[in-house]
């Protein structure tokens, strides 16, 4: 997602889903394909180093996932202490949270 119109929608009313590293929150959209937004907050993340691993990893985790999903629009929240993880760890968490988006979502 592009712009601060196309995050809040995402805000507006959405699916929530919640991981011990990470909140999903999930909004359909009008086209073919699902698309993600970001948001590692320097308050949970403080090292820009981190941030930008993390948010590397959500996307290609999301990338590898993107044509099981519906065509909704995803914001992925980073939480407090997601960023000493270990990259196996992070995409088991990611799967499962597109997993259930998945099952949630299917219905729009």
């Amino acid at each position: 997602m592009l712009t601060a119109e196309d995050y809040k929608k995402v805000f507006s009313n959405p699916v929530k889903l919640v991981c011990p590293s990470f909140t999903l929150l999930a909004v359909p959209n009008t086209l073919n394909h699902s698309r993600l937004g970001l948001i590692v907050a320097k308050k949970n993340v403080k090292s820009a180093v981190k941030r930008n691993r993390l948010k590397r990893l959500c996307r290609q985790s999301f990338r590898l996932n993107q044509n099981e999903l519906p065509a909704v629009d995803i914001v992925l929240l980073a939480r407090r202490g997601s960023s000493e993880m270990t990259n196996e760890v992070l995409f088991e968490h990611l799967k499962r949270l597109w997993s259930r988006a998945k099952k949630k979502c299917s219905g729009y």
